[in-house]
């Protein structure tokens, strides 16, 4: 199972962490180990002092496939989520800095958050997705997929020219405004549209 991952896919926060808008789709990767399991505690990373949350629409992989013409992208994912990408700001400012890669930042254990599935209906593909953050009950992040600049199917044909697509793969397709700073005590809480798909406190 391979965790990929789409970079600055919202104009308003490329703007608020001042980066260029990209030509083409940001695309880095997480292994299997940065996937919280259910039920497993949230635990800040002890080498990390600025610990950010980025929530994001999670897309699940159905079919095998490569070199995906963007028009047959849609039969190649079936469900949908709700995520967190972890990221230790600090650390990748650092990173960025040097120009070396963001794995220490992006990729350790338990930065991959997932809620519950739901299962992909034409209706859903229709229709603007309405996304949301809440910290400690109050909402600090709200995204709408008609903002992507990249489509989710443009997305999936994207990635399937550099890396196969398999079955249980998944694809986190970017964050939008409002990412921030979360510290031991906060408790994070994803939905789709009202729907709430996960609840994670940092320990």
């Amino acid at each position: 199972m391979k965790i990929f991952c789409v970079g600055r896919n919202y104009a308003d926060h490329i703007k608020e962490l001042g980066n260029a808008v990209p030509e083409d789709p940001v695309i880095f990767m997480k292994p299997k180990s940065a996937l919280l399991q259910g039920h497993t505690p949230f635990y800040y990373p002890e080498f990390c002092n600025e610990l950010h949350y980025e929530v994001e629409l999670v897309l699940q992989i159905s079919k095998n496939g490569k070199y995906i013409p963007e028009k047959h992208a849609s039969k190649y994912y079936n469900q949908i989520s709700v995520g967190i990408d972890f990221t230790a700001r600090d650390i990748q400012t650092e990173l960025k800095k040097k120009g070396l890669p963001w794995e220490k930042a992006k990729a350790w254990d338990n930065s991959a958050v997932i809620g519950k599935w739901l299962n992909i209906t034409p209706e859903i593909l229709e229709n603007s997705i309405q996304f949301s953050l809440q910290k400690n009950k109050q909402t600090v992040q709200n995204g709408n997929s008609k903002d992507m600049i990249f489509s989710f199917n443009y997305l999936i044909s994207h990635i399937s020219q550099y890396f196969s697509l398999n079955i249980g793969d998944m694809v986190f397709t970017g964050t939008p405004a409002g990412v921030g700073e979360c510290v031991v005590g906060d408790v994070l809480e994803g939905f789709f549209e009202k729907e709430k798909m996960f609840e994670v406190e940092i320990k």
